[in-house]
C-alpha cells in the first residue's frame, strides 16, 4: 500500500509555473546534496519530491489544513481530520505550525526506507502526543480511535463495542512490561519486535501515513 503523503507528492503537474514561483515569498530547501546525505533518497528522487511539494505548496511550507485536505481525499468514507492533526504534529518537529520540505522529506524517508527500529521510533513519537517520552493508554486510544474514524464504516462495517479501546487494552497488556501504566520507547520497540501480530498492526497503521 503506497502512502497517501507519497502519492500526494507524485500527483504533480509536468511543469511548474515559474512566474508564480517568482512572485511568492518561498522557503527554499537546504542543498539537495545535504538532504541526500541525511535521507534514504537519491538526489533524483529528492528533485521529483521537491517538484511535487512545490506544485502543491508553492510557498514551500505545509500547514495542518493541507494535511487534512490530503487525507480527506484519500479516505472519503471516514473522518480523517483527527488523524491528520496528530500526523501533522509528528512531522512538525520544530513545533511552529508549519512543515518545511526538509522536515517532510526526513519523516518520509524514515517511513518509506528506514530500518524497522527507525520506523518504530517514528511511530512511538506519533503516539506520544504530549511528547513526555512515554505513551499512556489515553494517548494510544486517541490515535487508534482516529485511525478507525478515518478508515470509516465501509472498512469496519460492524464494530461491536468499543473496539479501539479493546485494541489498546490488548496492546498495553503486552507492551507495559513493568505494569507502571506507561510504555517507554524500549518497551514499545521490544514488544513490536517480539510479537508478529503487533508488528503487523503497526505496519498497518504505517500504511495510512
Amino acid at each position: 500500500v503506497m502512502k497517501p503523503l507519497f502519492l500526494f507528492l507524485l500527483h504533480t503537474k509536468n511543469k511548474v509555473d515559474d512566474e508564480l514561483e517568482m512572485t511568492m515569498v518561498c522557503h527554499r530547501p537546504e542543498g539537495l546534496e545535504q538532504l541526500e546525505a541525511q535521507t534514504n533518497f537519491t538526489k533524483q528522487e529528492l528533485q521529483v519530491l521537491y517538484r511535487g511539494f512545490k506544485n502543491e505548496c508553492p510557498s514551500g511550507v505545509v500547514n495542518e489544513e493541507t494535511f487534512k485536505h490530503i487525507y480527506a481525499q484519500f479516505f472519503p468514507h471516514g473522518d480523517a481530520s483527527t488523524y491528520a492533526h496528530y500526523l501533522f504534529n509528528a512531522f512538525d518537529t520544530r513545533n511552529n505550525g508549519s512543515i518545511k520540505f526538509e522536515d517532510f522529506v526526513m519523516g518520509l524517508s524514515t517511513l518509506l526506507r528506514g530500518t524497522v527500529r527507525e520506523k518504530l521510533e517514528w511511530t512511538f513519537h506519533l503516539y506520544d502526543i504530549n511528547r513526555d517520552g512515554f505513551i499512556n493508554k489515553e494517548e494510544m486510544t486517541e490515535i487508534v480511535r482516529a485511525i478507525y474514524d478515518m478508515m470509516g464504516k465501509y472498512t469496519y462495517p460492524a464494530l461491536k463495542g468499543d473496539v479501539p479501546k479493546q485494541h489498546v487494552d490488548a496492546f498495553f497488556e503486552k507492551m507495559d512490561k513493568n505494569k507502571d501504566g506507561v510504555v517507554t520507547l524500549e518497551e514499545f520497540v521490544l514488544a513490536c519486535q517480539e510479537d508478529e501480530n503487533m508488528m503487523r498492526s503497526m505496519q498497518l497503521f504505517e500504511n495510512v501515513m
